[in-house]
């Protein structure tokens, strides 16, 4: 994997250019609950906007724009509890492209759903997102389809990064941007653009204390695998990619772990103060903000929304634990 290449703000911004036509930016806005709750100036980025509810389809739509003829013809396949799914499934069938999705058998029935509504084939294979992705590398190998990994390739993150860089056109003057990593495409391409847009910017990662292999790799500058239970599929990684945590390790501020109940009233908070529904994922950034509200005080803070795919079922049991 050395020979992949990392993104820089000059591909963030020929990736933003790519994107434009086809997904509006997405409102930063500032939260007057949020920001009296933590006792800082916070902004919420909207990414549940995007068409797939969710921030990864910047990075489909920029790496299928760029696919060669080749692989055009061959189409694509990719492992995904769902928004990198939808993400490929979306600028696939917006380029005129076959899309195959391996997804394990317990991923989020609507964003199983959605995924197959965008014209994508869903396979559901394996128990957790890992063997979905073992799977989906065997049949790409077999059927010479292009394999797009969920983290390990340089025009997603080239292309998620532009929510950083959105952030940052409308707030310059932002001191802290609070992101959820589950593979860490979206904290990455955070990192990239806010640290060549001013060093001083403080980036942190947030996961899931169910789903801690990203943070237990940045932490100990070695991969570690480790066990996913958490509700929020967004956050859940068996193992770390090499990519987002080879530029993670070189530029991300901090990393916190939160637990599941965090997350829960997390998103019953941003529904019932916000009137915004997010998934799991998507809350990590304000229960991380809450956990670090006294290093937050009176900053300008921006907390990434990363997506909004919750299953009624998932919203269900997050508002029967009130």
């Amino acid at each position: 994997m050395n020979d992949l290449v990392e993104p820089t703000l000059a591909d963030v911004l020929a990736a933003a250019a790519r994107i434009r036509p086809h997904l509006s930016p997405t409102p930063l806005r500032q939260s007057p609950a949020v920001s009296e709750i933590i006792g800082a100036d916070v902004y919420l980025k909207h990414e549940f906007h995007l068409p797939t509810g969710a921030f990864k389809v910047r990075g489909g739509v920029n790496l299928i724009s760029q696919l060669s003829a080749r692989e055009r013809e061959a189409g694509v396949i990719a492992a995904s509890t769902g928004n990198h799914g939808q993400s490929v499934a979306y600028a696939a069938r917006l380029f005129g492209v076959k899309a195959v999705i391996c997804a394990p058998e317990n991923a989020n029935a609507a964003k199983v759903e959605a995924m197959r509504e965008l014209g994508a084939t869903v396979n559901l294979v394996g128990a957790d997102f890992d063997e979905a992705r073992e799977e989906c590398e065997r049949v790409a190998a077999a059927k010479g389809y292009r394999y797009i990994h969920s983290g390990n390739e340089p025009l997603l993150i080239a292309g998620v990064g532009t929510h950083t860089l959105e952030i940052l056109s409308e707030q310059p003057l932002i001191d802290v941007i609070i992101v959820p990593v589950g593979g860490g495409s979206g904290a990455a391409g955070a990192c990239i653009v806010a640290k060549a847009v001013n060093p001083k910017i403080v980036v942190i990662g947030v996961q899931a204390e169910k789903a801690p292999a990203a943070y237990l790799t940045w932490r100990s500058r070695k991969p570690v695998e480790a066990s996913t239970s958490t509700w929020a599929e967004g956050l859940a990684t068996r193992t770390a990619f090499e990519l987002p945590q080879r530029i993670l390790q070189r530029l991300l501020d901090d990393f916190v772990l939160v637990s599941e109940e965090a997350i829960s009233a997390a998103v019953r908070y941003l529904l019932a103060r916000n009137r915004i529904l997010v998934e799991g994922a998507g809350a990590a950034s304000l229960a991380a903000a809450l956990a670090l509200r006294d290093r937050l005080a009176n900053q300008r803070v921006a907390l990434v929304l990363s997506g909004a795919n919750i299953s009624i079922s998932q919203l269900k049991t997050v508002l029967d634990g009130a």
